[in-house]
């Protein structure tokens, strides 16, 4: 079922199509009445309408200038405009395709009753058709290939969780599970221009698709990758990445295997497609997060072909000192250690520090020493810069000597707990300063409104500006902090400052109007009327025979 404001200034005209038209049977269990578009922007902040119908003649805010308000807050509602004939283009004009149809004035319950079951017929469909499991399921089937491809190829660019890693591979029924991990990486050399003498008996080397020379030899690296059970081959960006996913944690034994069927792969390449190619193997990691690294060091050694040339495997171990795996500190962990402090729940905090420990347990060697202090510090020191970042200098987070209190731990278990507590202290002062913070723009606010609220021209916008936050942050804080939308507190604020003028002056109505920031003191009546339950005139007279 769905919600419909139905918006119209002629109270004679809602009230009849609200009793001519069986509104649950066309598929709406909350349909809501409006005067004018002022009244109907409150409306659609509190119902959120899956349709609105508007006429365009309205006071205060005409249909178009709410239609256009509702499709910049509310996309995804639809709009149906009611126009007379004369209308009719310029409502085409300024809506443009926003609009989900027109009713002709005059019209009849029918009529309109049939453009509301067309507008809920395309909706059912919509929602059919995202809610289609079998549908979903058949289209998730054709493009798990690709969601495959992608996936592996974010492992090798990007840094993601330990957890995010094993919950994509396990969705995508993907085995990426093991000791130890190496990427390698084929390169095909590759022109666009045509070949002087291209070869008779081979029919690669007058190709000139890159991408059909790349399938070619995905096939044949595939097939030879999965008959030794090393991992995952895939395209990414023009090269043919190779993943050995071995359940042995040794170094020598795990590139021995990878070499091993690299030398196969090259073999079949050139005997069968005879395409010149480079092959660049990484270096070995225990972590899967680490291959990104492993990628990297992939692709130096692939430079190297300009001094061993073209058809070779290098592998960068080889040619540099890269053999020993090291504890790494970067960028990405600093910055998931510092979101996950700064918006994560405690439980989010809990494991990132969980993941950062486990990298120092996973690489087990004594003469690493000094690089697990270097780790250990570096975190240390992206604590204290947050802390630095946030505190304003009257009341430090962290006592002087915090270096002292590190250089007195003597387990890594002793560690973990004092870098938790740490963390801990600088993610409760962020989440006091933020919840002051809130308080602070709400309070001004409300303060920017009580000041100001009789200028016409007064509106959220302009209260954001003047705060210099954006509408759409603005009205989800205040409405969180004061229970109410902006629009609703600052009608409040003007209709009890007007009960103030109609007790403690002798203004008359259209004055008092223009005082509380009304332009139209029609409007202002109406709006009256409806927060006090009677009119300013009544609610004056009914001051003056009190008093008697």
């Amino acid at each position: 079922m769905y919600k419909l404001l139905l918006v119209d200034d002629e109270p004679e005209v809602t009230e009849g199509l609200m009793m001519e038209i069986d509104w649950e049977s066309c598929g709406f269990s909350e349909v809501k009445t409006a005067g004018n578009g002022k009244e109907a922007m409150e409306l659609v902040e509190k119902m959120e309408p899956d349709v609105l119908i508007t006429d365009i003649s309205m006071p205060y805010m005409n249909g178009l200038e709410l239609s256009d308000w509702v499709k910049k807050m509310y996309p995804i509602t639809r709009v149906v405009i009611l126009t007379g004939h004369d209308e009719f283009e310029y409502a085409k004009q300024a809506i443009n395709l926003q609009v989900e149809a027109y009713v002709l004035k005059p019209f009849s319950g029918s009529q309109l009753t049939d453009t509301v079951l067309q507008v809920k017929r395309r909706m059912d469909e919509e929602r059919e058709m995202r809610n289609n499991v079998e549908l979903l399921q058949e289209h998730y089937r054709l493009t798990l290939p690709i969601v495959r491809e992608k996936f592996l190829s974010s492992l090798i660019t990007r840094h993601q969780s330990l957890a995010s890693i094993r919950e994509k591979a396990e969705k995508y029924g993907m085995e990426l599970e093991g000791d130890g991990y190496v990427v390698s990486v084929i390169s095909v050399l590759h022109s666009d221009k045509p070949e002087e003498e291209p070869d008779p008996q081979n029919a690669f080397s007058s190709i000139k698709d890159l991408d059909l020379k790349l399938f070619s030899i995905t096939n044949i690296a595939s097939e030879i990758w999965t008959r030794h059970k090393l991992g995952k081959v895939f395209i990414h960006q023009d090269q043919v990445v190779l993943f050995t996913v071995s359940p042995l944690g040794q170094v020598d034994e795990v590139m021995e295997s990878t070499q091993d069927a690299l030398k196969e792969i090259l073999q079949s390449i050139e005997r069968f497609l005879r395409l010149p190619v480079m092959i660049g193997v990484g270096t070995f990691t225990r972590d899967i997060r680490s291959l990104k690294y492993s990628y990297e060091a992939a692709e130096v050694a692939l430079d190297y072909r300009r001094i061993l040339g073209i058809n070779q495997i290098i592998c960068i171990d080889d040619m540099e000192d890269r053999v020993q795996e090291k504890l790494i500190f970067d960028e990405w962990k600093e910055q998931n250690l510092v979101r996950s402090i700064k918006v994560g729940t405690e439980q989010e905090l809990s494991d990132v520090i969980d993941e950062l420990f486990e990298d120092i347990a996973r690489v087990q060697a004594p003469v690493q020493v000094h690089n697990f202090e270097h780790y250990l510090l570096e975190m240390v020191t992206a604590i204290i810069k947050l802390s630095k970042m946030i505190d304003d200098g009257t009341n430090p987070i962290f006592a002087s000597g915090i270096l002292d209190q590190y250089q007195k731990l003597n387990t890594l278990n002793e560690t973990k707990a004092w870098f938790a507590d740490l963390c801990s202290k600088v993610r409760s002062r962020i989440a006091s300063r933020r919840q002051h913070s809130y308080k602070h723009i709400v309070e001004e606010a409300v303060q920017f409104t009580k000041s100001h609220f009789g200028d016409r021209e007064l509106s959220i916008a302009v209260v954001c500006a003047h705060l210099h936050i954006s509408t759409g942050y603005f009205s989800s804080l205040f409405k969180k902090e004061v229970k109410m939308t902006y629009g609703a507190y600052l009608l409040q604020l003007r209709m009890e400052a007007a009960k103030e003028y109609l007790r403690t002056s002798e203004l008359k109505t259209f004055e008092i109007a223009e005082k509380v920031g009304f332009a139209d003191p029609n409007y202002f009546s109406l709006c009256f009327k409806k927060y006090a339950g009677v009119s300013a005139k009544e609610y004056r007279s009914g001051l003056t025979e009190s008093s008697r």
